[in-house]
């Protein structure tokens, strides 16, 4: 008999599904009717033809929550009977008794074995099912509104206030897991003090869940040792494991004082970590979203260089603050319309001057995902002045050599050729020449070297106590025989306090300034030389009557290789160092000096150095 009976287990299923009372559905895990048996048939009054293949209409839509979440259970491993109604073909409803179970393929779960039997309609079970039902409905509105939440605080003061609804418990908390700690982020119906307590996790009831490998855990013995059991009279404590990212992230807790939990509270108990974990978990991911933002806004707006991000159409849909300055372009007036100036292409550098005359080095960045360009663009116009000035400088620099080197050489190499031929007053004449341009290449030397030092802060002075009159008088003996078309004044009162600084340095400043009086007054005029005590400092002016400077570039002058006069450039010669250097050596004192409009026409120059105290000492700087 047992050679008849080889081979044919699908013959005996069939005939057990054909002969049980019982109404047999298995469903795959879409809830596709797989099985569908004769009881089934007889119970629900669908055929198994109507009925395979689909799902079955059999489900009270109040009761469709509950079937799911059932199912949920069934799928990680559970098995769940629960009294429940089923809906027949006739409309009426049925009160049953249902066995839930996976359908296991080896090890896979493909789906649900679901065995209803029949059941007595008896109050108490009504009671039950109507009870089950409303907290099933709350239960969906309960994690509806959780689920909208996306602050992590409010997330979880919500599901404690929710718990305590919806099982009946007298209180309730959450608890994070912090590495080996436990601490109590949200409590209802428990004493605030008891917020934030925290407790080792290797000692308390979730150790004890996690080991267990199940998700819900009811305890009755040693409820004294929890930290946050602050409630008159409690005797039962259930708690439910919540996960996020598939990792333990805290516990549900549910105490219970006045009556006893069942298993209707602690599926619901289940259930509701479930979604505490899924609503935990996206709070966080919110939270993480919000920072990430806040801080590439921060960025964004923190950025020296001017940041744009362009749409599909290449309308403009961000604007910096540093776009704004750079462009002199608000965000109103950008947004929504294309980019101001030209767009390089991805990966390309593009160089150009606004109407500002601003200049700009624009790169931009295709995102793929999105299609947007993101345009970054910074101001380069002081690389392209100093780019410009050194242009200038070579070229000056080469046309101040050349002259006096071309005289040198050209006197030197006559006197080689024809000494004997020449008079004693032709020859004293071409080597007095040659020792003035000598002199101007050894001038123009120091300039070049004092101004590569004092570009490196190099600048070397001795801070000490001199007689600023006596430096007056010596810088400006002998100026009025340079040029009958230039008068001279000095204007120096009785008694001028002594200033500290060096020397030597305010000599060259003072050389400077009154050279540039003559050369920047080339039709002559009054050059006047005043100083006096002011405050703690003493005062010296130059006064010229000459072409005098515009107001923009009154500061500018003291850059290195700087020269700004209306027309030809090169109409007074220089490389453009010598202010540069006048500023340098009069702040290594501790002075300063500026330009300044004269009332008349004209420049001052106003030098500016420390008055000495009535005691002091020398004090060596650098």
């Amino acid at each position: 008999m047992g050679d008849d009976w080889a081979g044919s287990d699908d013959e005996i299923a069939r005939a057990a599904l054909a002969s049980s009372p019982n109404a047999i559905i298995a469903l795959d895990r879409d809830q596709t009717v797989l099985v569908w048996n004769p009881a089934a048939e007889r119970l629900f009054g669908w055929t198994a033809g109507e009925m395979l293949g689909r799902r079955a209409p059999i489900v009270p839509g109040e009761l469709l929550a509950e079937h799911n979440a059932v199912l949920e259970h069934v799928r990680t491993g559970g098995q769940v009977t629960l009294r429940t109604k089923r809906l027949r073909r006739d409309g009426s409803v049925v009160d049953l008794r249902v066995d839930a179970s996976a359908l296991l393929m080896g090890t896979t779960v493909a789906g649900y074995v679901c065995v209803h039997h029949l059941t007595e309609a008896d109050e108490a079970a009504r009671h039950r099912m109507a009870r089950r039902a409303r907290l099933v409905r709350r239960l969906t509105d309960v994690v509806g509104d959780i689920n909208a939440e996306l602050e992590l605080p409010a997330v979880l003061d919500r599901i404690a206030a929710s718990l305590t609804e919806l099982t009946g418990a007298d209180a309730g908390g959450f608890v994070l897991i912090e590495g080996e700690r436990l601490r109590l982020v949200s409590a209802h119906h428990l004493p605030d003090s008891l917020r934030g307590a925290t407790a080792d996790l290797r000692t308390s009831l979730v150790d004890r869940l996690l080991r267990t490998g199940k998700t819900v855990l009811l305890e009755s013995d040693g409820l004294g040792d929890l930290v946050w059991a602050r409630l008159d009279g409690l005797h039962t404590i259930a708690l439910g494991l919540a996960a996020v990212g598939g990792r333990p992230y805290g516990a549900l807790y549910a105490l219970f004082a006045k009556r006893k939990p069942g298993h209707l509270e602690l599926e619901l108990l289940e259930l509701l970590a479930g979604h505490a974990g899924i609503a935990a978990g996206n709070a966080v991911a919110y939270q993480e979203a919000v920072r990430q933002r806040a801080h590439e806004q921060a960025v964004f707006d923190a950025s020296a260089d001017g940041i744009a991000v362009l749409d599909r159409e290449g309308l403009v849909t961000r604007w910096n603050p540093a776009a704004a300055e750079l462009t002199a372009l608000p965000g109103e007036a950008v947004l929504g319309g294309p980019l101001p100036f030209p767009l390089p292409e991805p990966g390309e550098k593009m160089t150009f001057q606004m109407e500002t005359g601003r200049w700009l080095d624009v790169v931009s960045a295709e995102i793929e995902e999105t299609g947007e360009v993101v345009i970054d663009f910074r101001d380069v116009t002081r690389a392209k002045e100093l780019e410009e000035a050194k242009d200038l400088f070579l070229a000056t620099t080469s046309h101040e050599l050349r002259t006096p080197i071309t005289i040198v050489h050209g006197f030197a190499s006559t006197l080689d050729s024809r000494w004997d031929k020449l008079s004693d007053d032709e020859r004293r004449s071409a080597v007095h020449t040659i020792a003035e341009r000598s002199r101007s290449l050894g001038q123009l030397m120091d300039h070049l070297l004092l101004g590569s030092r004092a570009g490196a802060d190099e600048v070397p002075v001795r801070i000490v106590s001199f007689d600023l009159a006596e430096r007056i008088h010596a810088a400006t003996l002998g100026l009025p025989v340079l040029s009958d078309k230039h008068r001279v004044e000095v204007v120096i009162p009785e008694g001028l306090p002594p200033v500290m600084g060096d020397a030597l340095a305010t000599d060259i400043v003072l050389g400077q300034l009154l050279e540039n009086a003559f050369k920047y007054s080339p039709k002559g005029g009054l050059i006047s030389v005043e100083a006096w005590p002011e405050d703690d400092s003493v005062v010296v002016v130059v006064d010229d009557e000459g072409v005098g400077i515009a107001p923009d570039d009154r500061d500018r002058i003291f850059e290195r290789f700087v020269q700004v006069d209306s027309g030809d450039r090169r109409r007074f010669g220089g490389v453009g160092l010598g202010l540069y250097i006048v500023r340098s050596l009069a702040r290594a004192q501790g002075g300063d000096v500026s330009a300044h409009a004269r009332v008349g026409g004209g420049t001052r120059m106003r030098l500016v150095l420390a008055a000495a105290p009535p005691i002091g000492t020398d004090t060596p700087m650098r």
